[in-house]
């Protein structure tokens, strides 16, 4: 059938099964939004109120789903602003296909109107780009597109389309989406039969469970494997949910803000077994003491993460899913109790903790996890309220919290709320926030409001950027250069002014009351609450030290009295 290049980016969209795009519209790609607009009872198009907005939505669809998320965007600045959530989804590993529009292929290389190099800015920050020029390689490409972001290790794809591509004819003929499979041909069954030996021979052993076997759905095969194991298990903040995290063999995030269960229990362990995690500095800090007694199973489908950043003693290359099929049957029930005891007893000595006087951020994620029972899609920006959401809601399953992790982007949060929150509208979603990261992509909250999206955003407000101020106080000598916010911005009155609810928090007693309202209404809620501007995140672990050297409050006031 002959169709233009609208109506073919339209058909290979309804092929994939996309149902949802974030986006905004503009001059270059204008074809394909007018065809969107008689696509609309197929594909809902959700408007956001920037660019960058869009692509985190897609973003959180994507993690939400494990389906790819789409955004679109027109030339120059549109394009150009979705490149903060085109490095948050690549930093992470998430599919997501962004489509943008580019002038005439006439005038491209003349510093047209509104022109730039989209394909070539995002390299370095996608699995590829493409930019399409002719009419005949819309489809093809874009088939392309969505098998690369799904692919093995997943990522964001771009897609530059030329405007006149877009409104040129050509013949299409639909196509079946190949079914993608996880590459599954690099696991060595030799290696398999030295993990099992390894495991067996193990006094100590650890399970470390990464944002891979999240991306994997594995979480059926890793609750079986840590039974036949028997061991404690750690994650990071990308592998939350896929252990449960209300079951006592978990013990907590590992690394600068993880427990010091997770943190000593590592560094006293003689196996270390790593699911689909890339050893981030945030996790190692000193990397030549890292887990230093511990022999090391990596477990991991990029062999570019194999030695990068901490040396294996043995390396299985594939998907994590099927290499604990292949290996789950090959293992004997094991029984560890004395280890157990012994993490047992440093869970009971070293519990999180935090200042039970007052309105504080753990408090208030407490509360929420009360509320919710645990059942909710908890979305985060970056900073202290992100690792208070990390420590102290339960994540029983995977894909429960989304979060920024390896960009660290402050104002992801909310736009990958309205995605999650568009992909299963019958779940409660939060957003957690503070006050810098809500002021830099608060707009969305209009979006919200115009797509009937209910979320629930809670401002953790302390009048200041947090973290960093956090690092000031015990690092630069209490300089707070610039990271505080002694401005009178009120949240709930903004909210309001956007057509959301809008509710201040001040006490403990209060808080409780304004979570159920919000989720009784059913409509976009802002719940602004104010705690103290010098809560600290701990655990704590400084930057390059042995993650053994975790401290606390208590910590620290013993070493300043020492001192």
């Amino acid at each position: 059938m002959q169709l233009n290049g609208s109506e073919i980016v339209i058909a290979c969209l309804k092929e994939q099964g996309v149902d949802t795009v974030f986006g905004y519209p503009g001059g270059a790609i204008l074809n394909i939004y007018d065809e969107l607009y008689k696509h609309s009872h197929e594909i809902r198009h959700v408007l956001t109120s920037h660019e960058q907005g869009a692509a985190h939505a897609a973003d959180g669809y994507a993690r939400a789903t494990g389906k790819v998320g789409v955004c679109m965007a027109t030339s120059g600045p549109g394009a150009t602003n979705l490149v903060t959530g085109i490095a948050t989804a690549y930093m992470d590993s998430v599919p997501v296909v962004a489509i943008t529009a580019n002038v005439g292929k006439a005038l491209l290389g003349k510093d047209s109107f509104q022109e730039v190099d989209i394909a070539g800015i995002v390299t370095p920050i996608t699995k590829y780009s493409f930019i399409v020029k002719d009419v005949e390689d819309i489809a093809p490409t874009l088939r392309r597109a969505f098998s690369i972001a799904q692919k093995d290790r997943p990522g964001p794809v771009l897609v530059d389309i030329t405007k006149d591509a877009t409104a040129n004819v050509t013949e299409y003929q639909p196509v079946t989406p190949e079914k993608i499979r996880f590459r599954t041909d690099t696991i060595v069954e030799e290696d398999l039969q030295k993990a099992v030996e390894l495991i067996n021979h193990a006094k100590r052993p650890y399970i470390f469970v990464g944002g891979g076997a999240v991306i994997s759905n594995a979480w059926k095969e890793v609750r079986e494997f840590v039974g036949k194991v028997h061991a404690p298990v750690a994650d990071t903040l990308m592998g939350k949910g896929v252990f449960d995290g209300t079951d006592p063999l978990y013990t907590g995030m590992l690394g600068m803000h993880g427990t010091k269960t997770s943190n000593f229990g590592v560094t006293e362990s003689d196996l270390l077994i790593v699911l689909g995690s890339r050893f981030s500095d945030r996790v190692i800090g000193n990397a030549k003491k890292f887990a230093r007694n511990a022999k090391i199973i990596h477990i991991d489908i990029d062999p570019a993460e194999i030695n990068k950043n901490i040396h294996a003693h043995l390396r299985l290359i594939g998907d994590i899913k099927d290499v604990l099929k292949r290996i789950n049957p090959l293992l004997e029930n094991h029984s560890h109790e004395e280890w157990l005891a012994h993490i047992a007893k440093l869970q009971k000595t070293y519990p999180l903790r935090y200042n039970p006087e007052g309105l504080t951020g753990p408090y208030i994620i407490e509360q929420i996890y009360e509320a919710t029972g645990g059942d909710a899609i908890i979305t985060t920006e970056v900073g202290q309220h992100q690792m208070w959401a990390a420590q102290y809601f339960k994540y029983s399953m995977p894909r429960m919290l989304l979060t920024s992790g390896g960009l660290g982007t402050m104002g992801y949060g909310l736009g990958a709320s309205m995605g999650a929150k568009v992909a299963f509208p019958e779940k409660t979603v939060f957003n957690i926030a503070g006050d810098g990261c809500f002021r830099m992509n608060m707009n969305e909250i209009a979006t919200a409001v115009r797509e009937n999206i209910p979320i629930i955003e809670v401002i953790i407000n302390n009048h200041v950027l947090g973290m960093v101020r956090q690092w000031q106080t015990l690092y630069y000598g209490k300089r707070y250069s610039n990271t505080v916010l002694n401005d009178s911005a009120d949240f709930a009155k903004f909210a309001e002014s956007m057509g959301a609810v809008g509710i201040r928090v001040t006490k403990k007693e209060e808080v409780m009351p304004a979570i159920k309202k919000a989720m009784e209404l059913k409509r976009p809620v802002v719940l602004d609450c104010i705690i103290d501007s010098d809560d600290k995140v701990f655990p704590m672990v400084s930057p390059g030290t042995p993650i053994d050297e975790a401290f606390d409050g208590d910590d620290l006031k013993k070493r300043n009295a020492d001192n």
